[in-house]
């Protein structure tokens, strides 16, 4: 217990230099703005920002990208509500009962709960970070090249089976990701593989570079050829603060959103999607009144805010436990921590204590923060919704090439940048997420070193992989997960036949 009251005090003393609330401060207040602009996510802001932190310390490099992360949810629910067109992806649900609640003069409590419920959530989720966090670092200690190996193989596998749309389109993208991994020098045997006589490419391709083409060229692409025509809620926003009539029916449904929210975040691929649909397919089920969800009940508004905020603390389980990311967001902040020399895993909380609990206090700090910005702020938000988007589009293009080329100092990069932005662009009209491709890339390189490591300890057993049991079990989890959707479908034929 000593021990833990110790980190807390190096958290608090990391978290509270002036520096790192001012990244804090940054942090939170650009992933609101993001997150209050429709169709600019956080993975496209966190890459663009990602070359901002290499001359800062890795802490505050977290902090920072990490304030861009829940800040953003927390900007999804002012779009969603005032204009019925969410900000974030995780804002979807939030756009069913709170644009009703503003057609009917309550866009106040609704902002307001979403705001409040935020809070709420992102403080025990946090909370609930820094006490499973340890547990789960000891018993990642356990794992071995082989575990890790199955382990990464069921991330893939889960991510494939939770992403929008067909599992055999999510498969060939991180198959794609895995081979784009292996550009440059093998580690092993120092040979030059798949980088056709380019010089450049020996280095392998930058993650930087190849996010900021997908995310950022390419989500400025897609928007340009869509108009969208945003009618902001023209009524004015009175009464920020719920009643206690609202705060009696919320209040169930922020503790179980939170609660829900941080377990689903775990899960990798769109869990905090999943915890928003599942947050309101729960509060539909226990109200007493279940035919109002859809036309303005505030608790359609908490539970899924509650939920999508709890799912950002949720996501960074494993990736400072195991050290391997559950969605595209925390592949990059894993991308940023490999390139300031720092290893995510189970010994990560041993050996960088500073910047797991500064993490950790700042974002308690951070969602204070976003309390403070987003009621008193509504105003500026709704001004800032109004910016035509051909003054908004070319200024985050600019962004990206000055981003890319200010990494090495070198056109190649932005030429990578523009390769994967038209990549991008192709793979959005086709239906393809882009998810699963950024986690295959980032963790392609830990992927074939487990594999390799552990078939030289066992002398090229291939059955090495189903002599220990959690690699068994990671192993059939993921057939399982993968053969699921035919089992499924046959089952249903079946029955259809017998009927």
């Amino acid at each position: 217990m000593a021990g833990f009251f110790e980190n807390l005090s190096l958290g608090c003393h990391v978290a509270f230099s002036v520096a790192n609330l001012a990244y804090c401060f940054i942090g939170v207040f650009i992933g609101t703005l993001i997150g209050v602009l429709p169709g600019i996510g956080p993975i496209g802001a966190i890459s663009m920002l990602l070359p901002v932190t290499f001359g800062i310390s890795p802490a505050s490099a977290i902090i920072m990208l990490a304030g861009i992360y829940y800040g953003a949810q927390y900007g999804g629910s002012t779009t969603s509500i005032l204009v019925n067109i969410p900000g974030e992806v995780t804002s979807v649900v939030t756009c069913l009962d709170g644009y009703q609640m503003a057609r009917q003069g309550r866009a106040g409590p609704a902002l307001g709960i979403a705001a409040f419920g935020s809070f709420i959530a992102g403080t025990i989720g946090t909370i609930i970070l820094m006490f499973v966090a340890k547990p789960l670092s000891e018993l990642g200690l356990r794992f071995g090249p082989s575990e890790y190996f199955s382990l990464i193989i069921l991330a893939l596998a889960l991510l494939s089976y939770l992403s929008h749309g067909s599992i055999i389109k999510a498969i060939i993208v991180a198959i794609l990701g895995i081979s784009l991994s292996q550009i440059g020098i093998d580690a092993v045997t120092a040979r030059v593989r798949f980088t056709f006589g380019i010089l450049e490419l020996q280095d392998g391709l930058g993650l930087v570079p190849v996010v900021m083409g997908l995310f950022g060229v390419g989500e400025v692409l897609i928007n340009l050829e869509e108009s969208l025509n945003i009618e902001v809620f023209q009524a004015r926003i009175k009464g920020l603060l719920p009643s206690v009539r609202d705060w009696a029916d919320s209040i169930g449904a922020i503790i179980r959103g939170s609660f829900l929210g941080f377990f689903l975040g775990i899960l990798p691929g769109g869990g905090a999607i999943i915890a928003t649909f599942a947050s309101y397919a729960l509060e539909k089920k226990l109200s007493k009144h279940p035919e109002k969800f859809g036309t303005g009940v505030i608790e359609g508004v908490a539970g899924p805010e509650s939920a999508n905020n709890a799912a950002s603390s949720g996501a960074f389980i494993p990736l400072f436990t195991l050290g391997f990311p559950s969605n595209a967001i925390t592949a990059l902040l894993l991308g940023a921590l490999m390139i300031h020399g720092v290893q995510a895993g189970p010994s990560f909380m041993d050996k960088h204590p500073d910047i797991f609990w500064g993490t950790v206090i700042s974002m308690y700090i951070g969602n204070a923060m976003l309390v403070i910005l987003n009621l008193p702020l509504i105003g500026l938000w709704v001004k800032i919704l109004k910016i035509p988007y051909r003054i908004l589009f070319p200024l985050l293009l600019l962004l990206c090439i000055i981003g890319s080329y200010s990494i090495n100092n070198s056109k190649f990069d932005v030429l990578i940048m523009v390769i994967f932005g038209v990549i991008g662009y192709v793979f959005r009209k086709i239906d393809y997420e882009l998810s699963p491709l950024v986690i295959a890339f980032v963790l392609g390189p830990i992927l074939e070193t487990s594999l390799r490591q552990s078939l030289l300890i066992s002398g090229g057993d291939i059955f090495v992989f189903f002599k220990r049991p959690i690699s068994v079990a990671c192993l059939a989890i993921a057939l399982t997960v993968l053969l699921l959707p035919v089992i499924l479908r046959g089952s249903r034929r079946l029955r259809e036949k017998i009927t």
